[in-house]
């Protein structure tokens, strides 16, 4: 299978002139981003002596510039190591250590915590990506520079193409190894499910380093020959902004990312008239957001991924997003999936088992860590932790994370229910739910709630609104206010962090 640095290559062949990429204020033709992914394939290969197989960091935030080592990267059949440019230096000092990256490309403004860590790493090159100064510009005085100079792939479908490092929930954070047939199939998955054409245009507002950065929906809108809009730091007006004069038409984001952008003054202005998709992914998101969007009359759906499966593997059809809305939807093409209970037997609809996925999307492996691969993928599946539930029509839902399950009196209890309901009240912004010790009852809920600007809310109207929505047993004993809860760099509420929290740190 041809690696995808081709698609790019066969995109500017067919269509040269049309746009492929917006970023840092600059836009490339398809036949400018060839040229300019030659450029740098060229110098990695040639100037720098990178094999393939070799890994390169990449630490930075998004820019054109990373768009082109994506792809250059992958045309020489080398690994990319994107970082996650918000980790302090020692925790990038174990990745940079974990996936032995032979060249470092990054951003100046990481310089000093790069002279902290880049000793200790086995970096052997470093590329600073400043806009102008760049080394592999067409106008180098070496011949390997001349931008019409396109040599053979080394990257082929089934080489390890990217090194996705996860938020690791307990120890060191694991390295899912992603080859480049599994981001082949990942686009294919949502050129189908979105019938993606070269008309349309999506827009990055995760980071790159976020494998839904990367494939949601930016490769496959390169597959389908679209253009995507890159945008630089996440800013909720900016981002409405490039949304209108791009005339975007599919717009993915976590909940914290639509959030923002509903609470932005120019939500209510902006008419989103080209928007066919808004998407959410990377956590469930809240019915009353959900609901905001569709009462607008703005198509607003969810699916679910992991970066193990590169990431899609439920999406919900835009015809079904409103009558199934807190759904996602149904398997994307060529992903299979089951939930099975504790005991490994497959469950009925309306049963609640833990989700696995088999497909061509689903990861090699977690670099350097065979016991860890081999816990996850059995027979070809891969087990998620997430527990999940099928309706009637065959329709999923996401319950919750099997670690954060509470059994509580030997009742299972899913903070995920429990965040849904508690955020139906009109003055809860948002909500967080973990499990808690308890003498009595084994485990008992304890919430986190984070209040509506202005508004003033009490333990007694959220227990009171919960007894009429909730089993006895299911509703929290405890209640802490917060002005914001801990998030990650993707959006993603760290619970971790929420049991660590003390009392003197609690604010109303």
């Amino acid at each position: 299978m041809h690696g995808i640095a081709y698609w790019i290559e066969k995109r500017a062949r067919i269509t040269p002139t049309r746009i492929a990429v917006i970023a840092n204020d600059q836009s490339l033709t398809y036949q400018q981003m060839n040229e300019q992914m030659q450029c740098l394939a060229n110098y990695l290969r040639h100037e720098l002596q990178v094999k393939k197989g070799d890994r390169i960091g990449i630490l930075s935030q998004n820019s054109l510039e990373y768009v082109l080592l994506l792809f250059a990267i992958a045309k020489i059949g080398a690994i990319a190591v994107p970082f996650n440019i918000r980790l302090t230096p020692a925790e990038l000092e174990y990745q940079f250590e974990d996936s032995g990256i032979r060249v470092l490309c990054a951003q100046p403004q990481f310089a000093t915590t790069i002279e902290l860590i880049k000793a200790k790493a086995s970096v052997a090159h470093m590329i600073w990506l400043e806009p102008g100064e760049l080394p592999w510009r067409q106008d180098g005085p070496r011949e390997f520079f001349q931008h019409s100079r396109t040599e053979a792939d080394d990257g082929s479908g089934e080489d390890p193409y990217i090194i996705c490092y996860t938020s690791g929930t307990t120890g060191k954070p694991k390295g899912a190894v992603l080859t480049q047939e599994n981001m082949f199939w990942n686009s294919v998955h949502n050129v189908a499910a979105l019938d993606l054409t070269s008309e349309d245009c999506s827009i990055v507002l995760l980071p790159l380093f976020h494998i839904g950065g990367i494939g949601l929906f930016a490769f496959p809108t390169w597959l389908a020959g679209g253009r995507v809009v890159v945008a630089g730091k996440f800013d909720p007006d900016k981002a409405i902004q490039l949304i209108e004069t791009h005339q975007v038409t599919i717009v993915m984001g976590v909940p914290a990312i639509h959030e923002a952008i509903r609470q932005s003054p120019l939500f209510a202005t902006t008419s989103f008239d080209s928007v066919r998709w808004f998407y959410n992914g990377g956590a469930p998101c809240p019915m009353e957001l959900i609901q905001h969007f569709q009462e607008r009359g703005l198509p607003f759906g969810q699916g679910y991924g992991l970066t193990e499966t590169s990431p899609t593997v439920f999406m919900i059809a835009k015809e079904d997003a409103k009558r199934k809305a807190g759904s996602i939807g149904k398997p994307v093409m060529f992903c299979e999936v089951r939930l099975i209970s504790d005991d490994g037997k497959d469950v009925g609809h309306g049963d609640i088992g833990e989700l696995l996925v088999k497909g061509p999307n689903v990861m090699k492996e977690y670099w350097n860590k065979p016991v860890e691969t081999a816990k996850a993928i059995r027979d070809g599946w891969l087990y998620t932790g997430d527990l999940a539930r099928f309706d009637e029509e065959g329709f999923a839902y996401i319950v919750g994370r099997r670690k954060e399950m509470i059994i509580s009196g030997g009742e299972n209890i899913y903070p995920l229910e429990l965040e849904q309901v508690i955020g139906e009240l009109d003055d809860v912004q948002e909500a967080a739910v973990v499990g808690v010790p308890d003498e009595r009852w084994g485990e008992v809920a304890k919430a986190f709630i984070v209040p509506k600007s202005g508004a003033v809310i009490t333990e007694a109207s959220i227990i009171a609104h919960c007894e009429q929505r909730l089993a006895k047993y299911k509703i929290p004993k405890s209640f802490v206010f917060l002005s914001e809860l801990p998030r990650n760099a993707t959006g993603k509420i760290v619970k971790q962090a929420l049991t660590r929290l003390k009392s003197d740190s609690i604010t109303q």
